[in-house]
């Protein structure tokens, strides 16, 4: 096999798949040319000299221009190369949207039915703080309820109770008391979870009665309050008690077969490199739209690692009221950032250009990848919870756990995460991890769940993609993903006014 790859025959560079030294002789379509440089894995060589100014084609598309002539063979990354994003945009609504060709296998998995209607891939029992100031109370209960539970006669019948600490419920105004409130009531109305204790303080701005009436229906033999300052006594004990009653009640509970249709998935990438964009990300792709294809749900976020990308969603959005939407998600970020004086084109970190993303428009058009080519057929606010099937747009932003948690909240069993250098975070759904490259994937194998690195090794596509979705449906079976394993499981709410 080459150790290089041209993506898109519109492309003016070809991009590393192992690293390449200096002196190798490169035959490219017409070109002919020698590597001037050692050119590590993932970055990017041009194919034919390049004046000052002229733009870097990368997926077909525009990824920046470059800031000095460059001569064929040369190595060009974000030293040489700009971002051609800036400021606000008008957008004309093209559709070219088209249905998928996937036939419907009839795929099932097995959940818990949950009273109404929905279904979840687990069943621990949850406390939720309704504000930061309860959560070592909250660290409390669940390390005695856990205490309690390991030294029973069955451990693994009974469910283990998680804390979802944060730092907020109080000292907040306006948007950022709204959201942090949606991302506290999506978690606590998540089908995943056996059962839920919400813990209070009294008084905190989140109000535990007014938060309760906040929930809207739930179920109430299985989401218990406590407020603190009311509670006589120690309220350790009587937090660990309520645990207690809860488990009694989740551990009855029993998986039955369902539709993959019922399955949520969010899509996500982190600590990037120039493969994402080969390999991971086409994969998750293949596997969403595989997914929507059966009925069920995949959700893009990550919106400023849209800029530069962002016209290929609009364009497949299915109406023109998700346009709409989409554009004015688009432009919402961007004036976030302008208005705190931020360039809209500065985003990828020191690990994704180390990596061979040279600039947010290489990153987005990667980014991107991973949710196929279904339609849209949805678009989200922050905080709210899905409505229809299919493929859907959230509004977040590209901060990986703020956006796994943003997944999560709007209703994904699981985060599909794909990484280039790796990461061992979690979020409150099972967290699944996809290295571009094999290297990673066997030097951290505590954190990688799956290795989508096989498609430049020479495995084909369709057996990546059905040992896959075999490995996702496994994980929705119940298999523990790395995350899980490792006990890493967080929130992280997104804030951008003022603390009183």
């Amino acid at each position: 096999m080459k150790n290089y790859l041209k993506i898109n025959p519109a492309d003016n560079v070809i991009v590393c798949l192992t690293d390449i030294k200096k002196g190798e002789k490169v035959t490219v379509d017409e070109f002919n040319f020698e590597v001037l440089q050692d050119t590590p894995r993932g970055h990017k060589i041009v194919i034919a000299d390049l004046k000052k100014g002229d733009n870097v084609i990368k997926y077909g598309y525009p990824i920046g221009y470059v800031m000095e002539d460059v001569k064929a063979g040369q190595w060009v990354s974000d030293v040489n190369i700009h971002t051609n994003l800036s400021g606000i945009l008008d957008y004309e609504y093209n559709p070219v949207g088209k249905e998928l060709d996937i036939r419907n296998d009839n795929r099932t998995f097995m959940a818990y039915q949950r009273k109404n209607g929905d279904v979840g891939i687990r069943n621990d029992i949850w406390i939720v703080p309704t504000v930061g100031c309860v959560n070592g109370v909250c660290y409390k209960i669940a390390n005695k309820y856990n205490e309690m539970r390991c030294k029973s006669e069955n451990p693994e019948a009974l469910p283990e109770a998680i804390t979802y600490g944060h730092n907020y419920g109080c000292s907040q105004l306006s948007e950022d008391h709204e959201n942090t409130k949606k991302i506290l009531r999506d978690l606590v109305l998540h089908p995943n979870a056996g059962a839920v204790l919400v813990v209070g303080l009294g008084c905190e701005n989140n109000q535990p009665d007014i938060f309760r009436q906040f929930l809207g229906e739930y179920d109430e033999e299985r989401i218990r309050f406590m407020v603190c300052q009311e509670v006589k006594g120690d309220e350790v004990e009587y937090g660990t008690s309520i645990l207690t009653e809860l488990a009694d009640i989740v551990s009855k509970d029993k998986r039955v077969e369902v539709p993959l249709s019922k399955l949520r998935v969010g899509l996500k990438c982190g600590g990037s490199d120039g493969l994402s964009g080969i390999t991971a990300n086409p994969l998750v792709g293949e596997l969403s739209d595989y997914l929507v294809a059966q009925g069920g749900t995949s959700i893009l976020t990550e919106v400023p690692e849209m800029f530069g990308a962002e016209t290929i969603l609009m364009n497949r959005c299915r109406t023109r009221e998700l346009f709409d939407k989409t554009v004015k998600m688009i432009n919402d970020f961007k004036n976030y950032y302008l208005s705190h004086g931020e360039p809209v084109g500065e985003n990828p970190s020191p690990g994704n250009k180390a990596g061979g993303i040279s600039t947010l428009e290489d990153k987005a058009l990667g980014c991107t990848q991973k949710c196929g080519k279904a339609p849209v057929s949805g678009v989200l606010e922050y905080g709210e919870r899905l409505s229809v099937n299919g493929l859907n747009l959230l509004s977040a932003p590209g901060n990986d756990l703020v956006a796994s948690t943003a997944l999560a909240s709007s209703g994904c069993h699981i985060v599909l995460f794909t990484t280039g250098r790796g990461t061992p975070f979690g979020t409150f759904v099972p967290t699944m991890k996809i290295s571009t490259n094999t290297p990673l994937y066997n030097n951290k194998p505590n954190w990688i769940d799956f290795n989508a690195g096989q498609l430049v090794d020479g495995v084909p596509m369709d057996k990546v993609v059905a040992d896959f979705m075999d490995k996702v449906i496994s994980i929705a079976n119940g298999e523990l993903a790395k995350n899980e394993l490792n006990g890493y499981h967080e929130i992280s709410i997104f804030k951008n006014g003022v603390t009183l």
